[in-house]
């Protein structure tokens, strides 16, 4: 008798390589690694160090990200950020927005990563024209959806250079997982699997993760 061999199944490592002089939101601290204890030195083992902000690459933001008193990593809810997920890819040139995600399909959708243009710039410096979520865009999501989670595919849902956090308070202000940083550029539209983990870091504003889809 015949076995069929399962299906293989492909894992997208969606992550941004944490490294010296990768892009950073201007303002947010480098990326700082260093070698603490090396066996070349007659050390034990080799120990880096390093240093960097909490919303370096891919990344989580936390609802105290934008407000105090909000809700802080430590209370991440890990079912959100495990789950099915959809990838829509929007041609938009400067943001996205409610009239975009309007002629998108909605049903079933808990988690939405928004593959745009970005997604090609990563192995370039910062761009501050990076396509973003406008505010119309948060709300329509937040009104017209059942989304548990936003992601897109740069160092920010905001537009740079904005002077209130809007799209992000629309967002988190309603319990809504934003994921920034992602590299979108090896997945196409459709439907995956999405792990994405960040640091479990004790009352913080953010954390690197390490994100994926699975598709078959």
């Amino acid at each position: 008798m015949l076995q069929h061999k399962p299906a293989r199944r492909i894992i997208y490592d969606i992550s941004v390589l944490i490294e010296p002089g990768m892009p950073i939101y201007p303002g947010d601290p480098a990326v700082a690694i260093s070698q603490h204890e090396a066996k070349s030195r007659g050390d034990l083992a080799n120990v880096s160090a390093f240093g960097l902000g909490a919303h370096t690459g891919t990344h989580i933001d936390a609802p105290c990200h934008v407000e105090d008193g909000w809700a802080t990593l430590q209370d991440l809810d890990l079912d959100v950020v495990v789950g099915p997920a959809t990838v829509f890819e929007v041609g938009a040139a400067e943001a996205i927005t409610a009239r975009d995600l309007a002629g998108l399909r909605w049903d079933g959708v808990e988690r939405v990563l928004f593959k745009t243009r970005n997604s090609s710039r990563w192995n370039e410096g910062f761009h501050d024209d990076f396509v973003y979520l406008a505010e119309d865009a948060a709300r329509f999501l937040v009104l017209n959806t059942k989304v548990r989670l936003v992601g897109i595919d740069y160092l920010s849902v905001e537009k740079f250079g904005a002077k209130r956090l809007s799209t992000h308070g629309e967002l988190l202000g309603r319990g809504i997982v934003v994921v920034e940083g992602l590299d979108l550029s090896q997945v196409s539209p459709g439907e995956y699997e999405f792990i994405c983990l960040p640091l479990k870091l004790a009352t913080c504003d953010g954390a690197p993760a390490r994100a994926v889809l699975i598709g078959l």
